[in-house]
């Protein structure tokens, strides 16, 4: 157990995205090795179908898991919806944490409130959205905001481009100074948190997965006995499925990316 103890958590993502649940992971987990993987060749899982998001999310996961990782976080709240229970089925002695889109904390920071939630169309479309909805739907009014493209503009990167600017501005223009908060319900989406409170305009609060994710991977990991024995700071190796210097440089800026 000593040995497992001390081994790496793999986090993995359709792209860039999951490096924002990545830095609050490390936030969160400092002593722990991280190795993040970002299958940018085949990016934005949002865009595909239910079918292919399963079968790149188990293959991903079954060889992060085969190289000695002792703790699964998906890092995508499409690929949550679609592979999660698919891959705690399998792997019963891993502990896998997921992300969903953070529809209860804003309910409950403004209930009565008006909440957008931008995210990929297929995790609109997926009963756990749905679920999530149901359950937290009645305490603010929920407005569902499909963000085709947005993940995968992200993914270039050149975040201060005015084209980015005018596509957010598509999305949510309409709706500047008529909510109360936003739920960012895909991982990729934080990295443009500014623009799109600049479009909003000033008092909007804003909702993303990342932190509790965080929370639940350090208590899946405490349950479990598996939380690094050690007092040296974790390690994060960053890999793609879009192997060049150039994709894996632009990993690292992400990472370092000023919240």
């Amino acid at each position: 157990m000593g040995e497992r103890r001390n081994g790496f958590v793999g986090v993995f993502d359709s792209g860039v995205g999951g490096i924002s649940v990545l830095r609050s992971l490390v936030a969160e987990l400092p002593h722990e090795d991280f190795h993040f993987f970002g299958d940018s060749a085949h990016a934005p899982y949002g865009e595909k179908t239910e079918a292919q998001v399963l079968d790149l999310s188990c293959g991903i996961a079954e060889r992060l898991i085969s190289e000695g990782a002792k703790a699964i976080v998906i890092a995508c709240n499409t690929a949550t919806s679609v592979a999660a229970a698919t891959l705690r089925s399998a792997h019963p002695d891993v502990p896998i944490v997921g992300i969903e889109p953070a529809l209860k904390p804003a309910a409950r920071a403004l209930p009565n409130g008006r909440v957008l939630v931008m995210a990929t169309e297929v995790t609109l479309r997926l009963e756990k959205y749905r679920e999530l909805v149901r359950t937290w739907g009645g305490e603010c009014d929920v407005v569902a905001v499909p963000c085709p493209g947005l993940a995968a503009r992200i993914e270039w990167g050149d975040l201060d481009a005015p084209d980015l600017a005018e596509m957010i501005e598509g999305y949510v223009g309409a709706y500047a100074g008529k909510v109360d908060g936003v739920v960012l319900g895909c991982t990729h989406y934080p990295f443009v948190r500014r623009r799109i409170a600049e479009v909003l305009g000033e008092g909007v609060r804003f909702f993303d997965g990342g932190a509790g994710t965080a929370r639940q991977l350090r208590a899946r990991l405490t349950d479990a006995d598996l939380l690094a024995g050690r007092e040296r700071p974790g390690r994060v190796e960053f890999a793609s499925s879009l192997d060049t210097p150039e994709e894996l440089a632009l990993y690292e800026r992400f990472f370092s990316l000023q919240a």
